[in-house]
């Protein structure tokens, strides 16, 4: 994006993009797991990530909007607490961002299969990946408008349940009235009991992540005061539509029936028996897992070059050819990302999504710690908004460990954990270095 269209974009226009960018297979997918961890009380989890989530946009908003900065959070970590902390916050989201794709190329893989059982997972995974790429190296000039639109589709696919599933149940669907299925004791909310409630936080709030675009897109921004404005009404779509289609889908079908390589809304609509809702519904998925995933490809690219022009990453990094002015070095370094998903995917086809979903989000929350403690020395913190964050601290502790008390997650807690500590201690080399050469 050239200079003339830097501050070209409205706040409505930024609530869009980070709608776009939060709503994906994590939520349309990934929160079956969630549902078959814990049972109804799933809602509970995803009002619990919002709290959560609301409390980091706002610390991440208060300090965009006193000092916009290209790096973003990765930046405010780094004038915190020092060069090590900016390497490790920029790495950590790469990272990251490269397991999400990891993930949605997964799932984008698993709901073809509702198509085509017997096509192996790994080959969908390989058209994607080839053509999130060819997407990205189009180099499409209105990126934006392109995610304000899938954007809408998103939205829309969730309300078409919702729609659906409210006239089902008073009998306008098929002429007979079904009852919502509302648990009447503890167990029938925790099916899983307090240990399944806890694991599937992380699921919750997998949902949510993305909320960081808001502070990445803010230099774009006609007024960046507005990030906060657009912030708000992001997470007010986001909540109202994310627990009113999970309570709807949750109460409306036993909770056994619910299977990790379906979403919950297909699985929800079944016995209405509309023939056309699954495959509708699995296409505005795929559309939409598919748009997030290449989102995810263009921000990994262009934060890269960023990590490379601060010296955090290889000079080459930083580099682009003449035609296009393509970041072919960063883009190649993600596909390498892509290509591992791929390879994990032909190895390990049966949790793999699980396993590559958990660590993406504990990476993922790993970064809003660092927003949290930033902002700690950055803002001046009142009283209650001490409070807040330690509040958001605890949830974020909770969502991570929980992962551990589930066997079928786990191994994502593992992956995540080691990821973490490996960019630590190159974080750690990397400052004493620079403070060596500083001293010389």
């Amino acid at each position: 994006m050239d200079k003339s269209e830097a501050k070209n974009m409205a706040w409505w226009q930024l609530s869009l993009v980070g709608v776009g960018c939060t709503i994906g297979t994590g939520y349309f997918l990934g929160s079956t797991i969630g549902i078959q961890l814990t049972g109804p009380s799933i809602v509970f989890s995803f009002l619990l990530a919002a709290i959560g989530t609301y409390i980091v946009f706002q610390l991440l908003a208060k300090m965009t909007a006193a000092d916009p900065q290209k790096g973003s959070f990765c930046y405010y970590a780094s004038q915190s607490y020092g060069r090590w902390a900016g390497f490790s916050c920029g790495w950590n989201y790469w990272v990251s961002n490269i397991l999400i794709m990891g993930s949605q190329l997964t799932a984008l893989s698993i709901l073809s299969q509702f198509w085509f059982p017997h096509i192996p997972l790994w080959i969908f995974a390989a058209f994607y990946a080839v053509l999130a790429i060819v997407v990205v190296l189009a180099g499409t000039k209105k990126f934006d408008q392109v995610e304000n639109l899938l954007a809408v589709i998103k939205v829309a696919a969730i309300v078409m349940f919702i729609v659906l599933a409210i006239a089902g149940l008073i009998g306008l669907v098929d002429g007979k009235n079904y009852d919502l299925a509302l648990p009447d004791t503890f167990d029938g909310y925790f099916t899983g009991g307090l240990k399944g409630f806890w694991s599937s936080l992380i699921y919750a709030f997998y949902a949510f992540g993305g909320i960081e675009v808001i502070g990445m897109m803010a230099m774009q921004l006609k007024k960046t005061e507005d990030a906060t404005k657009a912030g708000m009404i992001m997470l007010l779509i986001l909540t109202i539509i994310y627990v009113l289609s999970m309570g709807l889908a949750v109460t409306t079908v036993a909770m056994e029936v619910f299977d990790h390589k379906e979403s919950p809304f297909v699985t929800a609509m079944e016995r209405y028996h509309l023939g056309f809702f699954p495959h509708v519904f699995n296409g505005a998925i795929i559309v939409a897992g598919f748009s997030a995933m290449a989102a995810a490809l263009f921000g990994v690219t262009n934060l890269l070059m960023t990590l490379a022009e601060d010296g955090d990453a290889p000079k080459l990094f930083a580099k682009t050819i003449k035609f296009k002015k393509l970041p072919l070095p960063a883009m190649s370094l993600a596909a390498a990302g892509l290509l591992a998903s791929i390879i994990t995917a032909l190895l390990l086809p049966g949790r793999i999504y699980e396993y590559i979903t958990t660590a993406a989000g504990i990476l993922l929350l790993f970064n809003w710690l660092f927003i949290i403690i930033s902002s700690m020395k950055i803002l001046k913190q009142s009283l209650w908004t001490k409070l807040f964050s330690i509040v958001a601290i605890v949830l974020i502790f909770l969502a991570v460990t929980g992962t551990w008390f589930e066997h079928t997650i786990r191994p994502g807690l593992y992956v995540s954990v080691g990821i973490a500590i490996l960019i630590g201690i190159i974080s750690i080399i990397i400052q004493k270095k620079h403070s060596t050469q500083q001293e010389t």
